[in-house]
Order: C-alpha cells, then structure tokens, then sequence
C-alpha cells in the first residue's frame, strides 16, 4: 500500500512539475519567437477595433485595438475551459506611431507569457492607462475554418485567403449574423461587423470554402443523378421484361369484372 501511494504521489509531482495540470505559473515566451517577422506587414491603419487575416498556410495575422491594460490569447475547449494559442511575430504600436517588437516590450516594463490556459500580453509601462493601443500577432488557424474568441468588442473584419467564399448555405456560414461580405481585386472575401452590427458576442467563427469546392460538389451531383436514373430505367426495364415473360408463359391470367360476377356465394342463392 505504501509504495502504491509513493508511486501515485511521484506521478503527481510530475505532472505538476511538468505544467499538464496547469498548476504552476506562467513562463515567458522566447524572443526569437515573438520577434519573427510577420507573413505581411500589419495594418496598423485599420479603423476596425479587430482586423483578421487569414492566409492560405492555415495562419492567421490580427491587428487587436484595447484600452486594457493586458489582453488574454486563448481558445476555448469542448468543456467550456481555455487553451493558450501559440503566438509569434508579435508587435505592440504605440499611439503616435511606435511599433515595439515582442522582446522590446519587456524592456518597456510589459511581459508577454504563456501558460496551458492562455497567453497573456501586458502593455508597456510608458503606455498610460486608459490610452488605446494595438497588438499584432500571428496564430494558427485550420484549412477551412475561422474561429476565435472575441478579445476586444467592437467593429471586426475578417479577410479570407484568395478565392474563398461564404455565401453558399451548408459550405459556407459566418456567426455572429449582421456581417457584410464583399470582394476585392485579389479575390479575398472581407467579412465585416461594423455599424449597428458590432460584436459583441463571446466568439466568431467563418465556415468557407474554394470556389472549385462547388464546382466539384455539382459534379459529384450531376454523377450521382445520372448513375441513379440509369439505375432507375435499367431496374424498370428488368421488371417490363419479367412481366413480359411471365405473360408468354401464361402465368398471368387477369381477371375481368364479369369472371367475379357469378352469384353470390354456395348456400346464399
């Protein structure tokens, strides 16, 4: 019994050593990794409070606008707990302009770290409170679907990689509803929420898809329906000739009106 509880005491203290029960605090993240050039340079001069972009290697890049003093990077699980996001090339800009890549943050007095629940992004000291500042990151995202907690409420947009759409039902769908969507010359759908439809709900999401998705989604349709009605006029045609043969054969015998007329049954008449 004593070395069972030994044995069951030492697997705690590894797993809490470790970090999987999420007991222990937060660790920085390395500089190298929050001082990686972002895929695109960030656009700084959104005027959306949240300004997505999602790139076709299931990336993401967001440009964050807050008054807080430190923002929460997490996605939540099935259970209704959180999950710290992997973060990279992150930049903090400064009201007048100022952009301070991730290791240039500390040094400022702010911190970015990251524990099993989350990535917590503290603002520099020499920002004052209640000033608005912007936070750039870069995250991972999935092939054919966007979603994410809502860090900031307010006016969002999200731009989906070339020739992804949303407007066809069941392929496509966007939450919170009240977006509008357009296109631009490079063929990326922008998502916005803006207006009398700001966010403010916990969370969005985009479900899109390739233009050629449909494409191949009719095809996939248009063979279904021609093996089926082949399928179809080839079953009818096997019953025609049955019934053709059972009648050469004469073992259908039909039965006219006058044959079931022949009085009333043996003992009524």
């Amino acid at each position: 019994m004593n070395r069972r509880l030994l044995a069951v005491a030492g697997l705690v203290f590894l797993m809490l050593t470790s970090g999987c029960l999420g007991f222990f605090g937060a660790s920085d993240v390395p500089d190298e990794q929050l001082n990686e050039p972002p895929a695109e340079p960030y656009d700084w001069d959104t005027d959306r409070d949240a300004y997505i972009v999602v790139h076709e290697n299931t990336t993401f890049q967001a440009v964050y606008r807050t008054n807080e003093s430190r923002m929460e990077l997490f996605r939540r699980d099935g259970f209704g707990g959180r999950n710290s996001i992997p973060v990279s090339a992150l930049r903090v800009r400064y009201p007048n302009g100022t952009v301070l890549e991730g290791s240039e943050i500390r040094t400022r007095g702010g911190n970015v770290t990251s524990s099993r629940d989350e990535v917590v992004v503290e603002r520099p000291n020499d920002i004052p409170n209640g000033t608005v500042w912007q936070l750039g990151v870069t995250s991972e995202s999935s092939p054919k679907r966007f979603a994410l907690p809502t860090f900031v409420k307010g006016s969002y947009e999200v731009v989906l990689p070339p020739n992804r759409r949303v407007d066809f039902p069941i392929f496509g769908t966007v939450r919170p509803p009240g977006s509008e969507t357009s296109i631009d010359d490079q063929s990326r759908t922008h998502i916005v929420w803006s207006g009398e439809n700001e966010v403010s709900a916990d969370s969005i999401a985009v479900q899109f898809y390739l233009q050629r998705d449909l494409t191949i989604f009719a095809g996939i349709a248009l063979l279904l329906t021609v093996v089926g009605g082949g399928g179809l006029l080839y079953y009818r045609r096997q019953i025609q000739q049955l019934r053709e043969r059972r009648e050469e054969l004469g073992l259908d015998v039909e039965t006219g009106d006058d044959d079931l007329d022949d009085g009333p049954p043996p003992g009524m008449g």
